[in-house]
């Protein structure tokens, strides 16, 4: 990274400044949000549309307003890191733009649309010299930090399977890109990075994947199942299992973990409802989940930490320090998800 330091971007202040390409769901809902609450300040913003500058405008009193990415990286001394929170479809394009400007960034997921177009970002990137990072925040999600210290604490004995569900009744779809766009949406490439960075940042490499992909409700697909097998352990495998749908009327559980000691399970998703809410009812607060038994539950201590975390990683990266996610990572991923693809379609279970 450069050497140049936070009190040199800002005089007085160690508050990093963040370019976002932009206005949206993600970018204002998701990137803004968590990074005022990680301490950093938004200084530019790329948005077309008037609500979006004007809620830019709203929100970062003095923020430097483009019209296109091009116009953002004209005005380099503005920021210390670009934001890629545009649609999925632009990632690739706008992560090679950034790269030849030389800007360190931030590239939400998926990085790209798919295996060979994620290692072709990253050969940019490397080609140019410039520093990126990817946007897996639920690496810093408290169920993850928490299912982690379960794991570590050897709570579940040896694991064999991980089940996780993103599932909503949502019966009538948003009108979105997300929903309508056949090339850049759809829950596979929305959730599918999540759920499976989730598994084999737990449970390492996948050596074959299976899929069902199904459209109920939108021109993509809105029903995702994928089955992972992790490259075996000391001769022990363990096989996960990811859901993400929009037509379920009983969610849930969003998170079950089979080891031959117990269970670990967190039963709902983000507040959505579910039938499963009530398993939650007697739960004490500061717990994340429960370890079961059979009919014995024992509620979980949340582990510290939240989305906000990924930010603070980013500013101290931007500061020399680690990189917060491999970019190598979300190659890995793609390419997972590529192999489902084909599963899906040929109806059989495929080597990665």
């Amino acid at each position: 990274m450069s050497a140049t330091t936070a009190q040199d971007r800002v005089p007085g202040s160690r508050r990093t400044r963040v370019g976002l390409v932009g206005y949206g769901g993600a970018g204002r809902g998701i990137h803004a949000r968590l990074a005022r609450e990680a301490g950093l300040i938004v200084t530019a913003v790329v948005a077309r549309d008037p609500g979006r500058r004007a809620a830019a405008e709203e929100d970062w009193p003095g923020v430097r307003l483009h019209d296109d990415l091009a116009g953002l990286l004209g005005e380099r001394g503005t920021y210390d890191v670009v934001v890629i929170a545009s649609p999925s479809a632009l990632h690739a394009e706008h992560a090679a733009q950034v790269s030849a400007a030389g800007v360190p960034f931030v590239l939400d997921k998926p990085i790209a649309l798919d295996g060979a177009q994620a290692a072709e970002v990253v050969a940019t990137a490397a080609a140019t010299g410039t520093p990126f990072t990817v946007f897996q925040n639920r690496r810093w999600d408290p169920e993850q930090l928490t299912l982690r210290s379960v794991l570590a604490a050897g709570d579940l004995g040896r694991v064999h399977t991980f089940e996780r569900r993103w599932e909503r009744w949502r019966p009538v779809p948003q009108q979105r890109w997300k929903e309508n766009d056949p090339v850049g949406g759809g829950l596979l490439l929305d959730l599918g990075p999540h759920l499976v960075d989730s598994a084999t940042q737990l449970f390492g490499p996948v050596r074959s994947v299976y899929a069902e992909l199904r459209a109920l409700t939108t021109p993509t697909e809105d029903d995702v199942f994928l089955t992972l097998h992790h490259t075996p352990s000391d001769g022990h495998e363990v096989v996960s299992r990811l859901w993400a749908a929009s037509v379920v009327g009983a969610p849930g559980p969003r998170t079950r973990v089979l080891g031959d000691a117990g269970a670990y399970v967190v039963t709902t998703f983000e507040n959505d409802a579910s039938p499963f809410e009530v398993f939650d009812e007697a739960a004490p607060a500061g717990t994340e989940g429960w370890v079961t038994r059979g009919r014995e539950r024992v509620p979980v201590p949340r582990a510290p930490g939240g989305h906000a975390d990924f930010y603070r990683a980013v500013a101290a990266w931007i500061d020399g320090g680690p990189v917060p996610v491999d970019p190598a990572d979300a190659v890995r991923t793609a390419h997972v998800l590529d192999v489902a693809r084909d599963s899906a379609r040929t109806g059989r279970r495929l080597e990665v």
